[in-house]
């Protein structure tokens, strides 16, 4: 389907006038003249029908079209200028575009980076920390982990990761503070606790945990933290205890940094899950990566 388009450098040069709101500081970020960023605004006027900017004695100032205008191109261009970036990123065979939320990025994935160097030298990663849903399109991504239960309409999806939660502190505060010898005692400990429990329905948090070895939770105070990596930041500096999957805490685990109080674990809901487009494996390097990352969620902590 063909498109009647306006003239596209005429409508970037408006975008960066009404950005700006005039035309001398859109001429320094587009490095032309003054009068050449005037001349496209003009051509765009006269293409649209219509004044997009009120002349005034000193300067210029939207009119009420080109506000309305002005608002609808800024996503646009946005839009168009991610999926560019996307596909100039694409073009390098060798990059992997993944995706995954701030935890599982900042506790699983960067500290085995070094080993996916290693071993699999054809794959360049970019790495995207994100919350929201992956725009595998837009964002250019090659691979989602995300957690869940499925199922994921159009997509390849397996399961990756299973969370397995324990209570976790640091060495220094478990020496300090009265002894656990059972999921009861931690009522006397201060309790770490995340935000993401109220994101995700039925995660586990410490009130189910507890609840699962057959605590009431009575509440108290209960310093929280946005996301998982920050409350075992907490945890691991002493301020209390942290409840967390195996997937995030088995590096600091294996170095020290955190100690399991309890041996009891709960095992959550949902799993991280492993999502490409169907056509994505096709990618050497993309199969390369997710059979790399298979292997490794069946590994123990990176070395």
């Amino acid at each position: 389907m063909q498109h009647r388009l306006p003239p596209l450098p005429a409508v970037r040069a408006f975008e960066a006038a009404a950005r700006h709101g005039g035309f001398q500081h859109a001429a320094a970020e587009l490095h032309v003249s003054a009068g050449a960023v005037a001349h496209q605004v003009k051509q765009l006027e006269s293409w649209l029908g219509v004044a997009l900017f009120q002349r005034l004695p000193r300067g210029v100032a939207l009119t009420p079209a080109g506000r309305q205008y002005a608002q609808a191109l800024q996503p646009l261009l946005a839009g168009l200028a991610d999926v560019s970036e996307a596909v100039r990123l694409r073009a390098d065979e060798r990059v992997v575009t993944v995706t995954s939320v701030p935890s599982l990025v900042f506790r699983w994935l960067m500290p085995r980076l070094g080993r996916l160097r290693e071993e699999v030298p054809e794959v360049d990663m970019r790495v995207l920390a994100s919350l929201h849903p992956a725009d595998f399109v837009r964002e250019g991504v090659d691979v989602a982990i995300r957690l869940g239960t499925g199922p994921y309409p159009g997509l390849q999806a397996e399961p990756l990761i299973e969370e397995n939660f324990s209570a976790v502190c640091s060495p220094d505060y478990r020496e300090r503070m009265p002894p656990v010898r059972a999921p009861a005692d931690l009522l006397a400990h201060q309790l770490l606790h995340d935000e993401v429990e109220m994101r995700i329905p039925e995660e586990i948090n410490w009130p189910r945990w507890l609840r699962h070895f057959g605590v009431a939770y009575r509440g108290g105070t209960r310093p929280s933290f946005s996301h998982t990596y920050l409350t075992l930041e907490a945890a691991a500096n002493g301020q209390g205890v942290a409840l967390a999957a195996e997937c995030f805490i088995a590096e600091d685990i294996a170095r020290g940094r955190l100690v399991r109080l309890l041996p009891q674990q709960m095992t959550g809901p949902y799993r991280f899950h492993l999502l490409r487009l169907p056509e994505a494996e096709a990618r050497p390097a993309v199969k390369a990566f997710c059979d790399w990352i298979r292997k490794e969620a069946g590994a123990g902590a990176p070395r």
